[in-house]
């Protein structure tokens, strides 16, 4: 991308940064940057990697996200963002991201999420979930450690202990590692952007036993230009395994990052790639 393309997308970007809450038709965008609805669409999905609607909308839940993080209530925060009825919020929002508005409070707040910490061939597995599905997964060889980290991700939640209660749970991710079923089916509950859910939904159409790079990941979701962005969002995936961020990799064949370290990346590609040879 140029940089009078660049400009470009910033002028749009800005355009829409200065009437949140606002509905901004292509059209009238197209207009304020001197481009063809076309060309404005094509550039800005190049380089944000979500289209201009898709950047709207983003940024009215982010803009409830924060109302309700200040302590305001659904229903102010949902108007306040710029929707225009409370259930189109839930419409178009909350069922895309799982978590309800009033889940979207900082840190958790008002939510009890449910978790157990358990010995696997990868080290400790710490699984929490909520009643619609597991909302976190780490990786770790410190049980402790675990828990810090969930109490920094939910620290306004409930945490309550209950291996029981997840029991279906760990045993899916047993049986994941031993190499005996796939964790597709297993309920997630996760929070993401817009471009993160992309990310995150097309790794998960990767077959085990198989990796993508960055690079096809990003042309996968309609953004080529957005190779950092990719990795960023591998990074930031909260339900490790479930979303197998593990099967993105460099271009050149290297591992690249990996939150939970490159020896359980490479063994988890391991074990996909045995179990592949066996079926």
């Amino acid at each position: 991308m140029s940089a009078m393309e660049t400009t470009l997308v910033g002028k749009a970007c800005a355009y829409l940064d200065g009437r949140r809450g606002e509905r901004v038709t292509l059209d009238e965008l197209s207009r304020a940057v001197g481009l063809s609805p076309f060309h404005l669409q094509r550039l800005f999905k190049r380089k944000i990697g979500i289209s201009p609607k898709d950047y709207q909308r983003e940024q009215r839940l982010e803009e409830t996200k924060r109302l309700l993080a200040g302590g305001a209530g659904v229903t102010d925060a949902v108007f306040g963002a710029g929707y225009g009825s409370v259930s189109r919020f839930y419409e178009k929002a909350s069922s895309r991201l799982g978590m309800a508005a009033r889940d979207y409070r900082a840190k958790g707040k008002g939510q009890s999420i449910a978790f157990c910490c358990f010995p696997t061939p990868l080290g400790s597995v710490l699984v929490a979930a909520t009643p619609r599905g597991v909302c976190s997964i780490k990786l770790g060889e410190d049980p402790a450690k675990l828990r810090r980290l969930l109490d920094e991700e939910f620290s306004e939640a409930e945490l309550i202990e209950e291996p029981a209660a997840l029991k279906p749970f760990r045993e899916a991710i047993l049986s994941f590692l031993a190499g005996d079923q796939s964790l597709a089916s297993v309920p997630l509950d996760v929070r993401g952007t817009v471009f993160q859910r992309k990310v995150w939904e097309q790794l998960r159409r990767i077959p085990a036993g198989e990796t993508r790079t960055y690079q096809e990941i990003a042309r996968a979701i309609g953004a080529p230009a957005a190779v950092r962005a990719v990795g960023s969002a591998c990074g930031a995936n909260p339900v490790a395994l479930l979303v197998p961020c593990h099967r993105a990799v460099r271009t050149d064949g290297g591992l690249g990052g990996y939150a939970w370290g490159l020896a359980r990346k490479k063994r988890l590609l391991e074990l996909e790639r045995r179990k592949g040879k066996k079926q």
